[in-house]
């Protein structure tokens, strides 16, 4: 059949073109795929990693490494995947505010994580003003009433815990009750909270011992001075020096209950104390992470399992809980999150169930949790709640 080329030519001339745009779009399409498949969120965190507070600084980190590792795994927020960038500030708040100024200098960097320690927390706060931070690793109250609208809190407070060991230890008919504290600004916050909570259940401290800062290993004088009111119960308010203080308190013959804070409870300390530890009570603001009953215990130990990191801890599980809150907020940022959106984002999580644990801010609320329960230290060093 003969072909008419006044209608074929046209229509081969469409095909070219056709062919020529189709051809178009898939080059310009290939680079977008690309750089979607290549774009990076990048966050900061600095924590010490090689102190005093070594344990809680990388327990937090992994726990935090896991959850994006699994996030990643799964394609990532918005298809980015998720670096989190480590800083070593060896528990010296100036070395945390120049790594977070640091931190800050970097446009690529657009969130920070889990400052750790009270001195550390007020220095990266003070430093950093358009970056979200979220999940300081302290409890101190009075942070909180000072804080800046880019602070999202994800723990309860030093207050609450403290409220909720004296109430256990006064349910269980404890009357002479004694506190160890540092003379810093954890020190004398626990110190007025322990106070209060006492008051509510109408006992007065049978003795208040004071160490000379938070890292001082000077825990002797304490421990004697407790041993010699010789209470039923003491709560101690110290991090890495728990298990040197716990030792001094045993070996002057006293043999009170101690409660520690959740500082207190890091697996370094655990690992030290070994069946000295038994009996040991602190307070916890996640729950056990031995305990599957908890959704987010049971992703949690899957995704640090698939990280290659089986040791599972009350800091790391602390970390991966903040790493869900942040990836919560680079979801409600936007496609592209910057340090803006990231803030705004985190702000509108009103009522995120974290697998069990509700977390929530608003407009004019940036304390998101108020999680705390106490634990018991088995002779094998298991966390029994």
């Amino acid at each position: 059949m003969p072909v008419d080329r006044r209608t074929a030519a046209p229509h081969r001339v469409l095909t070219r073109r056709g062919l020529l745009v189709g051809m178009g779009a898939v080059a310009a399409a290939a680079p977008l795929a690309a750089r979607a498949e290549g774009r990076v969120i990048t966050l900061g965190s600095t924590f010490d990693g090689s102190s005093v507070e070594q344990a809680n600084g990388m327990g937090g980190f992994r726990g935090a490494q896991a959850c994006f590792n699994a996030i990643n795994r799964q394609g990532g927020i918005g298809g980015a995947k998720v670096q989190l960038r480590m800083a070593d500030d060896q528990f010296k708040p100036e070395k945390a505010r120049d790594n977070a100024l640091a931190f800050a200098r970097d446009a690529s960097v657009i969130g920070l994580m889990t400052p750790l320690g009270t001195r550390q927390t007020a220095a990266v706060m003070a430093a950093v003003s358009d970056m979200a931070i979220v999940g300081p690793n302290t409890g101190t109250t009075a942070l909180r009433q000072a804080s800046p609208p880019n602070l999202f809190w994800v723990r309860a407070t030093y207050d609450e815990e403290v409220q909720r060991l004296i109430r256990t230890a006064a349910t269980l008919g404890t009357t002479r009750i004694g506190i160890v504290h540092p003379t810093d600004p954890l020190g004398l916050g626990v110190l007025a909270a322990f106070q209060r909570s006492m008051d509510e259940v109408k006992l007065r401290p049978t003795v208040v011992a004071t160490t000379p800062g938070t890292t001082s290993p000077e825990v002797e004088p304490a421990a004697r001075a407790i041993a010699k009111a010789d209470p039923q119960a003491v709560v101690m308010a110290l991090a890495g020096m728990a298990p040197k203080f716990i030792q001094a308190l045993r070996a002057a013959g006293c043999n009170a209950t101690v409660y520690g804070l959740s500082v207190s409870a890091s697996a370094g300390n655990i690992a030290t104390l070994g069946a000295q530890g038994r009996g040991l009570a602190f307070a916890i603001v996640v729950p056990s992470p031995f305990a599957p009953k908890h959704q987010v215990v049971r992703q949690y130990q899957a995704d640090m399992l698939a990280s290659g990191w089986p040791g599972f801890s009350l800091p790391s599980l602390e970390g991966y809980i903040n790493a869900r809150v942040m990836a919560e907020g680079l979801r409600r940022a936007g496609p592209n999150p910057s340090r803006a959106s990231l803030i705004d984002g985190l702000s509108r999580i009103e009522a995120f169930d974290v697998g069990g644990l509700r977390i929530g801010y608003g407009p004019a609320n940036r304390v998101g949790g108020h999680f705390v329960d106490v634990a018991v230290l088995g002779a094998d060093g298991s966390i029994r709640t």
